[in-house]
């Protein structure tokens, strides 16, 4: 199994609409990435550090679940402009990524 984590970086002044993201994002990149391998998504909504006094380091993480790392890459060469197109209208933060093999 392939996560790709989508990690937006909690950084003072910077903007992020949870409401588009959860109704209006998520949504459409479920629909685009679905028929091209996309098996589930989760969001985490940061919280805190371990100190609970200091921020989250990321405001949000996103997890998207493929088999395989091709299908991570055919779904963003068939549908990637569309969807990472759409991350300026619910933030100004550049998203950090990591494709990852689940081994445990």
């Amino acid at each position: 199994m392939i996560r790709v984590s989508v990690l937006y970086p909690n950084e003072p002044g910077k903007k992020f609409d949870h409401k588009y993201y959860m109704e209006k994002h998520l949504p459409m990149a479920g629909r685009r990435l679905q028929p091209h391998g996309l098996v589930r998504s989760e969001i985490d909504r940061g919280i805190s550090a371990a100190d609970p006094k200091a921020p989250a380091p990321f405001i949000v993480v996103g997890h998207l679940f493929f088999n395989t790392v091709d299908d991570v890459h055919n779904a963003f060469r068939a549908v990637g402009r569309e969807v990472m197109g759409d991350i300026p209208n619910y933030t100004d933060i550049k998203p950090q990524i990591q494709i990852s093999e689940i081994v445990s």
